[in-house]
């Protein structure tokens, strides 16, 4: 077990560095994210001191199981190819627009507005694709109507890390956890709806408090014009994930797997897309630029964290742990545990470990941790920077449009926000057992 956890949390801190300090590495004009090349050697020296078995992760990714790694990132990355599709064409953009001119020159109006579109929003989509579509959108307009983005930001990034917990596809950590445990989607949003309705009014209220004073000053600038120039390549994206979605809802009842659903969904929208841009005599570019930005990194990093995690199963760790949060109160100790557990080595990473841990209870409460572990996993994303890899991309574009957001200013709204948050959202969950 000594040679494993020695792997395992060495390439853990290194992780953790790299996302604070070292994030990319370049070579010319390649860029690199340096966390998942990290986590990849960290499994390639399990495999060589013969911690893991290849046999057993071969059978991993080979087994047709819910649990199966490649199913999941399938289901993901589809799901968020549908999200970039409609970024792309300036879905989010032009909501965004909206939402600012339905305020006029209330700021707090304009906070309101912002949090409701974002939180809508990410329960349809993904947490990552809103942060990372509105986060430049807010910038701008702070700058040119004169207003501190700060309440705003942290408006939209709260919203988008609590909201995401409503339906399984709002978070790859929610995937991961409740396709592991073969909770269906309808299933799944009916024990989650009613925690997330209270996390989501009392970040909302927290966050009120801590930026009323900064929201009195009125509004001076105004908002740009923003016109959807392809409205028809628009209207088959916003259809295929409607059908998806809807597809998703009942997919347990006609007995069709979730990942089948978003990949043909995927699939559907990228060749009625690219029958459109023939039919015009187009060249498919806004294909080419969906596909390059879709998260193809967390193909080896999940993979990678797989191996680590099979590794600390195989040789008792998980077990251990299990023992040592016992059995008497699963949605508190799970919950706060994988919690903080996710801003040591990072969201995915807990979820990855946590369901191997779960195991390890009796049947009657695996549900009742894994539901405290996906609330975890959102809530855990705006306590600290790294407690999700949306949080590393967030502070990066805020630093690359000149404003500063510190470890410092990130903790304070963990600590006044996402903690009472959690408390909150776990004492309903429980309320539903």
């Amino acid at each position: 077990m000594a040679t494993s956890l020695i792997i395992c949390g060495l390439t853990c801190c290194l992780m953790i560095l790299s996302v604070l300090f070292y994030p990319q590495i370049s070579f010319r004009k390649i860029r690199i994210d340096s966390y998942w090349l990290i986590t990849l050697i960290g499994a390639v020296f399990l495999f060589i001191f013969k911690q893991v078995d290849w046999s057993t992760f071969s059978s991993v990714l080979l087994s047709d199981d819910a649990i199966n790694p490649l199913k999941i990132l399938v289901l993901f990355i589809s799901m968020t190819l549908l999200s970039i599709y409609l970024d792309h064409f300036g879905f989010f953009r032009y909501l965004a627009n909206a939402t600012l001119r339905r305020a006029h020159t209330s700021q707090t109006k304009l906070f309101l507005y912002l949090y409701l579109t974002v939180s809508i929003l990410t329960v349809f989509s993904s947490n990552d694709i809103i942060i990372l579509s509105f986060t430049p959108f807010i910038c701008f307009f702070a700058k040119n109507a004169n207003i501190n983005p700060l309440p705003y930001l942290a408006a939209e990034f709260v919203a988008a890390n609590t909201w995401s917990m409503a339906l399984i596809i709002g978070n790859p950590t929610n995937i991961y956890l409740a396709t592991a445990h073969n909770i269906a989607f309808l299933d799944y949003m009916k024990v989650m709806i009613l925690p997330t309705l209270a996390a989501g009014i009392t970040a909302f209220l927290l966050l009120y408090v801590m930026f009323r004073k900064q929201l009195q000053a009125p509004i001076s600038g105004k908002a740009e014009d923003i016109v959807i120039k392809d409205k028809m390549r628009l209207a088959i994206g916003l259809l295929h994930l409607g059908i998806c979605t809807i597809i998703l809802v009942i997919s347990s009842y006609i007995d069709v797997e979730m990942w089948k659903v978003a990949f043909f969904s995927a699939l559907s929208l990228f060749l009625c897309a690219s029958v459109v841009s023939a039919l015009r005599g187009e060249v498919a570019v806004g294909l080419t630029a969906c596909l390059r930005r879709a998260p193809w990194q967390l193909i080896p990093f999940v993979l990678s964290m797989f191996v680590l995690t099979i590794s600390l199963k195989e040789n008792g760790f998980t077990a251990l742990f299990a023992e040592f949060l016992g059995e008497k109160y699963p949605i508190a100790s799970y919950g706060i545990a994988s919690f903080f557990t996710a801003n040591v080595i990072n969201n995915i990473p807990m979820s990855v470990l946590f369901c191997s841990v779960i195991e390890n209870l009796p049947a009657v409460l695996q549900l009742k941790a894994m539901y405290a572990s996906v609330i975890a996993s959102n809530l855990g994303a705006f306590f600290s920077p790294i407690g999700a890899l949306a949080g590393i991309m967030w502070m990066s574009i805020l630093k690359d449009h000149g404003l500063h957001f510190g470890y410092g200013q990130f903790l304070k709204i963990g600590f006044s926000i996402a903690l009472p948050t959690l408390v909150i959202s776990l004492l309903v969950l429980q309320l539903m057992f």
